[in-house]
């Protein structure tokens, strides 16, 4: 039976690791624009989100199966031998180990090399065969020995740093504390490497999750004027043909006149042009988004998310009632571990139990009762987490100071700011996985659903009896001091990890911890200014996306006499538009050859 329980939750592990490679690679498609499509950069950045997610999502698994231990009286079940219980926590260490190095590995080495790497590319020199792979290996390989001795340095410095050992007070006696000390050097290292990394992501988390958990929902409830596309269509085709019709009388008013045309009417005439352009990769884009040209899928597609349409306010609300539950759970567990914390600063603000109800705790440790309930819905809230990091990410963009370094949006992100962003979100999801096990639901991330037997049992080594005794039965803690709570209850390996990097090094934890209240502070003023805020429909985005197409159909002309397409990079051909569009375009071509 047991076996078949652990069973079952690694394969449900197993399952959520899929779905979530499976979010990575549409992730990536959706906001990698397609001119600049990178294997290798697509490829990274999934391995990466995916690995990271893969981190976060283990906590509900190690809940589970240190839980699976106790039965609901209070005691250990026949099969979890110490033995046995040591072999389920080795191995959860043993992912756990895998896992944070290996986002180490990705963030710090394997994703500037590929950035640099895809900076090497020259097109001129790959044209002209002066540029080889070896050629670029080496020089980004040069660059990223800069970012190995980077490594190599944190690693030294938390092999040979201090921890903080020299303890006063009688809350330090307790075995759980006793246990959180680093004894050998390699698991130092990784402690310290650990909480660098997690306050470096805090720093980001404060702005961008913070931002994008205020942002998100009411993205969804306060969408920008929507303008249908027969509508947009409609009145673009109307302000072109006034265009056109406007064109015609200042040619028809000056044709035959001696001197030409008057510099008053040829200013209006090339503002007229250009308008023209513009109005015409307008009526494009309208078209297209009433799915001429596409495929039946496409078209059927369109047609259900406008029948879909009125479901994202009721989105936009559950969400919002999602953020607001958060916002007060983590406030009221930061004011508890800020007032009741036995050890303070000195431990990182360790709370040895809950003294005031937590929504959000309170779920999830109903939930754990029956595996996989807590499974799907952690899954989803770390989802939400991620949506909301990528969304402030998209709304700031990637900034040093005031300066815009690049721009996320859908489509339109180049490989580079992917690279960037994926950094940033693995930094971002390190801070998350501790604001979730410590704030956001942190009994049910230490202990999960386990209890203990007070009932001292008759004989030594049996286990304790509370069948007709329930209020003996006591929630575990990492305050008790009960021998048998010591037996019984087991916590889990992501809160050890945790807490000792809080416990011996107090900065990173002290930092982490207040920091949490920053974070509510930006989520508050950001949430305000959003409701007051109205949207509005950025045409001008969308005439320089449609801009940006039409270059791209030119640079298909352009490739065809070189035998790669733009349509055998899309891997369709286009169909030609026609009617008013179609003459549009083809005028405004003729216009732009003449002149």
């Amino acid at each position: 039976m047991a076996l078949i329980q652990t069973a079952f939750i690694w394969v449900a592990y197993a399952v959520a690791v899929g779905l979530v490679a499976l979010i990575a690679a549409i992730f990536t498609y959706i906001y990698q624009t397609p001119r600049d499509r990178s294997a290798l950069v697509s490829t990274v950045t999934i391995i990466t989100l995916t690995s990271l997610l893969a981190t976060v999502l283990l906590l509900p698994v190690d809940i589970a199966l240190v839980s699976s231990t106790t039965s609901k009286l209070g005691a250990k079940k026949d099969w979890a031998t110490p033995k046995t219980v040591h072999n389920i926590l080795l191995t959860l260490k043993i992912v756990y180990y895998a896992l944070y190095s290996l986002d180490a590995v990705l963030c710090l080495l394997v994703i500037p090399f590929t950035y640099f790497l895809y900076e090497e590319y020259d097109d001129v020199e790959a044209e002209e065969g002066t540029q080889t792979f070896s050629k670029r290996f080496m020089g980004a390989l040069k660059y990223t020995l800069i970012f190995l001795a980077l490594v190599v340095i944190l690693f030294l410095v938390g092999f040979f740093v201090p921890v903080a050992k020299n303890r006063a007070g009688h809350e330090f006696d307790l075995d759980y504390f006793k246990r959180l000390l680093a004894e050998n050097h390699g698991e130092r290292a990784l402690t310290f490497a650990l909480g660098l990394l997690i306050s470096l992501g805090t720093l980001l988390y404060i702005l961008y999750t913070a931002a994008g958990i205020a942002l998100l929902p009411i993205s969804f409830i306060k969408s920008a004027p929507s303008i249908s596309a027969p509508q947009l269509h409609e009145s673009t085709a109307t302000a072109l043909e006034q265009n056109r019709e406007r064109q015609r009388q200042i040619e028809g008013r000056n044709a035959g006149r001696e001197g030409g045309m008057p510099p008053k009417d040829q200013r209006e005439l090339e503002a007229l042009v250009r308008e023209e352009r513009t109005l015409v990769r307008r009526e494009r884009l309208a078209a297209e988004a009433q799915g001429e040209g596409k495929s039946f899928i496409v078209r059927a597609w369109t047609k259900v998310c406008a029948i879909f349409r009125p479901l994202k306010l009721i989105g936009g609300i559950l969400l919002l009632l999602l953020s607001i539950i958060l916002w007060v759970s983590m406030l009221i567990t930061g004011i508890d571990k800020a007032k009741n914390s036995i050890c303070k600063e000195h431990c990182g603000y360790i709370l040895g139990s809950i003294n005031v109800f937590q929504p959000i705790n309170w779920v999830f440790v109903q939930a754990s009762r029956v595996f996989p309930i807590d499974y799907v819905l952690m899954s989803l809230l770390v989802l939400f987490f991620f949506s909301s990091s990528v969304a402030g990410i998209a709304s700031i963009g990637i900034r040093f100071l005031w300066v815009k370094l690049f721009e996320i949006r859908k489509g339109h992100t180049s490989p580079q700011a992917m690279l960037v962003v994926t950094v940033m979100l693995t930094l971002i999801m390190l801070a998350i996985n501790y604001s979730i096990a410590m704030m956001v639901a942190p009994q049910y991330a230490t202990y999960g659903a386990q209890t203990f037997c007070t009932n001292a049992p008759k004989h030594g080594g049996d286990q304790p009896n509370c069948t007709n005794l329930p209020d003996l039965i006591k929630p575990c803690s990492e305050l008790s001091k009960d021998h048998i709570s010591r037996d019984i209850c087991t916590p889990t390996v992501v809160s050890t990890f945790l807490n000792r990097v809080t416990f011996n090094f107090p900065f990173f934890g002290g930092l982490a911890f207040w920091a949490q209240f920053v974070f509510l502070g930006v989520f508050l003023i950001v949430f305000l200014l959003s409701l007051f805020r109205t949207p509005k429909l950025n045409q001008s985005q969308l005439d320089e996306d449609a801009e940006a197409d039409e270059e791209e159909g030119l640079l298909a002309s352009t490739g065809r006499r070189f035998g790669a397409t733009w349509q055998d990079i899309r891997g369709k051909a286009k169909k030609p538009s026609g009617g008013a569009a179609g003459q549009g375009i083809t005028g405004d071509d003729s216009r732009t050859e003449e002149e």
